[in-house]
């Protein structure tokens, strides 16, 4: 046996080591056809890149798979994100693929339209699953490049609105291959933490290329489940991402997003302050309005009052004038006499006295006393 035979294994790791120690290898792009491109139940997906003269096999693990924007389909031509590498069990080398993009602006827009309505479906863009912004957020977090004009456009409008509001910036790519997870943990973060009470994510504008990390699935999902509100602010008037259909608010440009997060303090306070003097003036109005009212009904109880106490003293001298009628003592005034017994009970009748009898016959201006000499009874 020969003393400094190797393995084909030892061949393969080898090979393997020498491919994957050239960093010129490392984080490539590659332009080419798909060809026999497959998904397993894995999730890890197998292709081969092409073009006129050659073929180069692909793997796509399934953590860079699930992605994915679009669905790969053979025949299109796509950029090839990712590094060459071995895989020893067969020898042979192979393209490791991390991140795919169509290539050409209506390639990029098929991909973006079949998100999008593949989205859509799922209900991740419907209004009813917007968030209400807080009106007075203490803690604004901000996601995006730190390098970038987006950053300073915020944080100058926020200061100018309201100097008291805190900016919490968590740096990330916005561009490129890695954008796409780097924006995605951020978000997260601010979620687990509850450090901000609003968020806003984004960047300035550029191509469509530029922004696409803002189109990417994992960013869109992350937005729409966020319970922090967001605020997307990518790229200009003209340029929509799947984020900002997927945010609770959109804003054209960075500078807007801030002006929509931060309330104008001292337009606020003015605001306060003319609503206190509406308030002030309508809580006056309906006090004279109040002293107006009571006034009346003081007037019109008053009126009852009187109206009550004359038909009271009406009724009392009717009454006054009926007791003056039946008085015994106006009787008598009238010329009639009133004759009783000594015990003071009026004779009524002839038969309630005898012979005998002393009786007493009141008078107008005296008492006549006589005895009772004779009885004469009329016949009924």
């Amino acid at each position: 046996m020969e003393k400094n035979a190797y393995s084909v294994t030892e061949v393969n790791h080898y090979i393997k080591g020498l491919l994957e120690s050239r960093q010129e290898l490392h984080n490539i792009v590659i332009l080419g056809e798909i060809s026999n491109f497959k998904r397993y139940k894995s999730g890890h997906c197998y292709f081969t890149l092409k073009d006129e003269n050659a073929a180069l096999r692909c793997v796509m693990f399934r953590w860079y798979a699930a992605k994915l924007s679009f669905f790969p389909k053979d025949g299109q031509k796509v950029f090839a994100y990712g590094t060459i590498s071995v895989y020893e069990k067969d020898g042979n080398y192979q393209f490791q693929v991390q991140a795919l993009r169509p290539e050409g602006i209506g390639s990029l827009m098929q991909a973006y339209e079949e998100l999008k309505e593949k989205l859509e479906k799922e209900g991740l863009f419907d209004n009813q699953r917007k968030k209400p912004l807080p009106l007075l957020p203490k803690t604004i977090g901000v996601v995006t490049s730190p390098s970038g004009a987006a950053v300073h456009d915020i944080i100058t409008v926020s200061r100018r609105r309201n100097p008291g509001v805190r900016i919490l910036l968590y740096p990330v790519q916005v561009q490129g291959t890695e954008a796409a997870p780097e924006i995605v943990k951020p978000i997260a973060f601010f979620n687990k933490t509850n450090l901000a009470d609003l968020l806003i994510v984004g960047r300035g504008g550029g191509s469509l290329e530029d922004l696409w990390a803002f189109n990417e699935e994992p960013v869109v999902r992350a937005v729409a489940a966020s319970h922090i509100p967001i605020i997307s602010a990518v790229g200009h008037e003209t340029d929509v991402t799947l984020c900002d259909f997927a945010a609770d608010r959109r804003a054209a440009t960075p500078s807007q997003a801030a002006e929509i997060a931060v309330i104008d303090v001292d337009a606020y306070k003015q605001g306060i302050a003319s609503w206190m003097d509406k308030a002030e003036t309508i809580l006056m109005n309906r006090i004279s309005e109040s002293m107006q009212t009571l006034d009346s009904l003081v007037q019109e109880s008053s009126h009852a009052m009187e109206t009550i106490v004359d038909g009271k003293k009406h009724l009392f001298m009717l009454s006054a004038q009926k007791l003056e009628a039946l008085n015994p003592l106006s009787v008598i005034a009238r010329g009639y006499t009133i004759t009783s017994k000594g015990d003071g009970v009026p004779l009524m009748k002839a038969g309630d006295a005898a012979k005998g009898d002393r009786i007493s016959t009141i008078l107008s201006d005296g008492v006549i006393e006589s005895v009772v000499s004779n009885i004469q009874k009329k016949d009924v």
